[in-house]
């Protein structure tokens, strides 16, 4: 019978080390890479190193040697009175002649003025705080363009840690730059002001200057966090007095409701465009404006009891989860058992591969999914995958959508996508799973029961493993061919073979510390690798990056840039192309230098092998191409940004030299982002062979959009078209050209934001 692997891993689920116990052989193993088979022989003590670092070094601050708790403060000569005065020597004579007797120091240097003294005065205990400690999720005021909130880590009766939020009309926090420019440094600035204030210090933080109403909004969300995190709430108080708004999953109704401390007082309702923008009352059909009204003046009667018309069922019951949601928002005692925010989770899987749900939860409900199917390397397949399931995802979506939730006692024959009930199933495991990762009060597993799956960063081993309480078994091993694709067990040569029961055997005995094959290291390493990214696929603890594929790129100039395609998988880095691209935004190839030629392979297997954002930073740029590799690697950096879940550093843009080019190819831009702010801006014009035109060929309107564009900006400011960029002229040539510029320009300024 094989033995179970018995986890209790506090596992970390991207860039930090990862922790575990074997069980049955009681072997503790410690800074286990879990990033990359290749980095685990080398460096695994450095991946200690927190994530969240914006500026992260392995060198200067390893977390081991900060913080030398045993060496620098021996609890026993920093505590001398338990040894020399125990409790009983503040009450009787005798007690005190025998704790003379145990010590070094004579009786009579021991004077009853001293060490009474200090035995008995009692200390003084801190008070205790009138808050629970915990993560707390509040909005603001809400407007028809969304509203404030702030997620806020409260310990100890002081903001521990805080996340600013700036809503979508949907209420899901969006990207800073498409919020108005003025908030764009204002994240950083109010965040810094809140940190370690209490809740009555964070009433008197300044607003930030030129953000005045989302200055308020997030204070007021701090407030009110605070409010709910009280463990004694005033009787009389039911509500955040002001206006609340609230969104249907589908997203299909936005209403506002105010509130007073113990009712509704007021509700507006408007329907959602395509967009997930609110239609104004005066864009409303007639038939909208008579629907709305009718839907409000209900809503205000009866609450979640209203009910529609004949033929107006759906509207209702869709404003009616709006509303629902505005309600949730607005309480005191929010009842929800989850934590606000991203998750994402995996389904069941198998040697063909899994299905991943990323989802977005606000008030315990579902408010946005996206349903991935990844293949046997365990990266998404896109429209590659089995036709049957690539149509079965949006139909899942909105069905997910509509139940505001995964589907309890989900059934098969019921509730699965006809033509892909495997992925139906998984789908919603996987969205399961995902509500689990954001309790409040999580339980006392460190993984979820099932079956998973793990490959290493450089997809040379699939492992597949089952687990249940916290135990591992039914460990199997896959190879992959060069071909990318699974060899079929009745493939695999005897050599193959032997290695696969021995990788096997391994992992099953001790997991992630298992012994190398002699001869097959590379190998044995790949193996650890995979089976410590299942553990990460199988955790209830959610990770600090979004799984996916991010194009990134790197400083650019009047020749070109430097692109990256990263795919991240628990913050680790399993799959990578570097390229060269020319100013028209296409790939190079072998015409590119050949010093960069030479650079981009070496680069491509090095950043593989270090795997994590911390070990890819120290990445040695290659000889010859020192300006290239470090571009490459800063692409690499901007993919890690993009993918934060929760921003280190919440801005805009990204500081650098970003190009962009509009739909034909004919214009080429570089926009300079500095102190996260576009501030300049340089427009080149190409010809049919993708060449840039010099002066004298270019047109008097192109001239004059070029002019016009590159009209200096006083460093630190905004430049005028950097902000919502739009066509302009007197004359339609004018026009008809800086529409054609204005498109590379936003096109640069998209791949320079976070």
């Amino acid at each position: 019978m094989k033995k179970l692997i018995s986890l209790t891993v506090s596992a970390t689920l991207v860039l930090s080390s990862l922790s575990l116990m074997v069980g049955t052989s009681g072997f503790k193993l410690t800074s286990i890479d879990v990033v990359s088979a290749a980095s685990e022989s080398e460096t695994p003590a450095k991946e200690s190193t927190p994530s969240k670092t914006t500026t992260p070094s392995k060198t200067t601050t390893p977390s081991k040697t900060t913080t030398p708790s045993k060496s620098t403060t021996p609890s026993k000569t920093t505590t001398p009175s338990k040894s020399t005065t125990p409790s009983k020597s503040t009450t009787t004579k005798t007690t005190t002649k025998t704790t003379t007797k145990t010590t070094t120091t004579p009786a009579k240097s021991t004077t009853k003025q001293t060490t009474p003294a200090k035995t008995t005065t009692p200390s003084v205990k801190p008070a205790e705080s009138k808050y629970v400690d915990g993560v707390y999720v509040a909005y603001g005021n809400a407007y028809s363009k969304g509203t404030e909130g702030a997620k806020v880590t409260i310990k100890d009766g002081k903001i521990a840690a805080v996340e600013l939020l700036r809503t979508s009309p949907k209420l899901i926090d969006r990207d800073v730059r498409n919020n108005y420019s003025g908030l764009w440094n204002a994240y950083e600035t109010m965040k810094a002001d809140l940190l370690g204030k209490t809740q009555e210090q964070a009433a008197k933080v300044d607003i930030v200057s030129g953000a005045t109403r989302s200055s308020e909004g997030w204070k007021l969300s701090v407030d009110r966090a605070f409010q709910r995190a009280l463990k004694e709430k005033p009787k009389d108080v039911t509500y955040f007095a002001g206006e609340h708004m609230g969104v249907d999953p589908e997203g299909k109704y936005m209403v506002f409701v105010t509130f007073d401390a113990t009712k509704r007082t007021a509700v507006k309702v408007y329907p959602l465009d395509a967009s997930g923008n609110a239609i104004e009352e005066a864009n409303m059909t007639s038939e909208q404006a008579k629907l709305v009204k009718a839907i409000a003046a209900e809503l205000l009667a009866k609450g979640t009891s209203a009910v529609g018309a004949k033929g107006q069922e759906a509207d209702f019951k869709a404003a009616v989860k709006a509303y629902w949601d505005a309600e949730q928002n607005a309480k005191v005692k929010n009842d929800s058992k989850y934590i606000d925010g991203f998750y994402s989770a995996y389904g069941s899987a198998r040697d063909k591969g899994v299905e991943r749900a990323d989802i977005y939860i606000r008030n315990g409900k579902l408010v946005d999914v996206k349903l991935y199917r990844l293949g046997s390397n365990l990266i998404d397949r896109g429209d590659t995958a089995y036709a049957e399931v690539v149509k079965a995802n949006a139909p899942m979506t909105a069905k997910l959508l509509a139940n505001g939730s995964y589907i309890e006692n989900y059934k098969d024959d019921v509730d699965a996508i006809a033509g892909a009930t495997e992925s139906s199933h998984s789908w919603n495991l996987a969205v399961e799973r995902a509500f689990e990762k954001a309790l409040k009060v999580p339980g006392k597993a460190k993984y979820f029961e099932g079956t998973f799956a793990g490959v290493d960063n450089q997809s040379r081993m699939l492992v597949l493993a089952d687990i249940k309480a916290d135990q591992v078994s039914n460990v199997k091993v896959f190879l992959f061919g060069e071909d990318g694709k699974l060899i079929a067990s009745d493939k695999l040569t005897d050599e193959q073979q032997t290695v696969v029961a021995q990788l096997t055997e391994g992992l099953t005995q001790k997991g992630a510390n298992m012994t190398p094959i002699v001869g097959e290291e590379n190998l044995s390493l790949a193996a650890r690798a995979a089976f410590a990214d299942l553990l990460n696929n199988a955790s209830k603890t959610q990770g600090n990056y979004k799984d996916g594929t991010y194009t990134t790129y790197g400083d650019a100039y009047d020749k070109g840039t430097n692109r990256a395609d990263v795919t991240l998988r628990n913050g680790v880095i399993v799959g990578l192309k570097l390229y060269r691209v020319g100013v028209n935004m296409v790939d190079r190839g072998a015409s590119a230098y050949a010093e960069v030629v030479r650079a981009i392979p070496i680069l491509t297997r090095d950043l593989l092998y270090a795997g994590t954002r911390e070990q890819a930073a120290q990445v040695d740029a290659v000889t010859g191409a020192t300006s290239s590799s470090n571009a490459l690697k800063a692409a690499v950096e901007n993919a890690y940004k993009k993918a934060e879940i929760s921003e280190t550093y919440k801005t805009a843009y990204i500081n650098g030299i970003f190009a962009g080019i509009n739909k034909d190819k004919s214009v080429y831009v570089m926009v300079t982002v500095q102190n996260n702010i576009p501030f300049k801006m340089e427009v080149f014009y190409l010809d049919e062979n993708a060449k840039i035109k010099t002066e004298d060929q270019l047109t008097a309107d192109e001239k004059a959009v070029k002019a016009e564009i590159e009209t200096p900006t006083a460093a630190g400011s905004l430049h005028k078209y950097g902000y919502r960029p739009a066509a302009f002229g007197e004359t339609e040539g004018v026009k008809a050209v800086s529409a054609q510029v204005i498109e590379a320009v936003k096109d640069a300024l998209e791949n320079a934001g976070r």
